[in-house]
């Protein structure tokens, strides 16, 4: 996203009424009009006025660099309680943030369909750039494709995020051992079932709100609380939920779990939706949730640290990891059975992140 000299333009963008053409991607005046009047604008600060197509970026000395980076192509594109401008810098956020890195810097790429309305694209880049500055990241550097019509369903957003850990801090999937504690940040499902909700028109007599939001500073809490190695594995359970997030935290770390059903927290609204269309909660994504794993000792101060931010306030232990050498996922049932809880099969909700 260059932004070197800014030009002069006979008219303004028109915000109201204009459309993206072919035009606004090649690389031309116009090109560089919709990057002045409306990316810079929004996203302004001294990583991006650098002007130039990357980013000169500081990092800390005694640190590793973390990097992520998260396509998204979330249908609708606005949703109760975000839209896919939000949910690009926090998906990408958490990402980072479950390696326990300090998100440092975020880069964008959009592509758009021509036709796609400017007001659409107002509202989405505006949002961006709320969640970057709300959650003290810049978005330094991008880039924007246009692509015809009919050949891009609105607008896709590409996010990297870079961030920084400390040479001592190992946090992985493949970190959990038996005897560790896992701790759930709250309430699952909440994303999965917004989108739903809003792309089928369906009506559930409650509201249903997105959980969207980046956990960075959630996650900086709980490892301030609890010495370095105590926090064995971070993970926020988006695509396939928290069922799909535990089964691949098992298959990595070659253990098995251990779960309490009446440990998991789902609201009323979203275990109500679930039942009318015939979905387990479990396997609906999240964008604002996180499991870790923490050894035994810790895991009351980290839980203690969890319940005093704003975004765990909800957090409750939900299980145990165990030995097991088929790296199962069990689970005992508030009736007092027990059940396996297995991986996605299928996709039950398209295209929610």
């Amino acid at each position: 996203m260059n932004t070197t000299a800014k030009a002069s333009y006979q008219r303004p963008l028109d915000f109201k009424r204009g459309r993206i053409d072919m035009n606004h991607g090649a690389g031309g005046r116009q090109a560089a009009q919709l990057i002045e009047e409306l990316f810079v604008q929004a996203l302004d600060n001294p990583y991006l006025r650098q002007g130039n197509d990357g980013a000169l970026l500081d990092i800390p000395a005694g640190h590793r660099l973390v990097m992520a980076t998260d396509a998204h192509v979330i249908s609708p594109l606005f949703f109760p309680g975000g839209d896919i401008g939000s949910l690009s810098v926090h998906g990408t956020l958490n990402d980072v943030a479950m390696l326990g890195a300090r998100p440092l810097y975020l880069s964008a790429s959009f592509v758009l369909e021509e036709g796609f309305a400017l007001a659409d694209l107002q509202r989405i880049v505006a949002s961006m750039a709320h969640a970057s500055r709300e959650a003290g990241v810049p978005v330094v550097t991008g880039d924007t494709k246009v692509v015809e019509r009919g050949k891009g369903d609105g607008v896709y957003i590409s996010t990297t995020g870079i961030g920084v850990v400390p040479l001592d801090c190992h946090i992985s999937g493949a970190n959990a051992k038996p005897g560790d504690v896992v701790l759930l940040s709250g309430s699952i499902g909440e994303h999965g079932m917004a989108v739903l909700s809003q792309r089928e028109s369906l009506a559930f007599g409650t509201t249903l709100v997105s959980d969207s939001a980046a956990l960075h500073t959630l996650v900086a809490a709980m490892l301030a609380a609890a010495p370095n190695g105590a926090v064995r594995t971070l993970r926020d359970p988006t695509r396939g939920g928290l069922a799909t997030t535990l089964n691949e935290i098992t298959r990595q770390s070659a253990v098995g779990m251990h779960l309490q059903e009446d440990a998991i927290a789902v609201l009323p609204q979203v275990a109500g939706a679930c039942e009318l269309l015939g979905l387990d909660p479990l396997y609906i994504a999240n964008e604002g949730k996180l499991v870790a794993v923490v050894d035994a000792p810790h895991a009351a101060s980290v839980l203690a640290a969890m319940q005093a931010h704003p975004l765990g306030h909800a957090a409750s232990q939900i299980g145990v990891v165990t030995a097991d050498p088929h790296h199962f996922v069990q689970m005992s049932t508030r009736f007092g059975g027990r059940r396996v809880v297995d991986w996605l099969s299928g996709e039950p909700l398209p295209r929610i992140c």
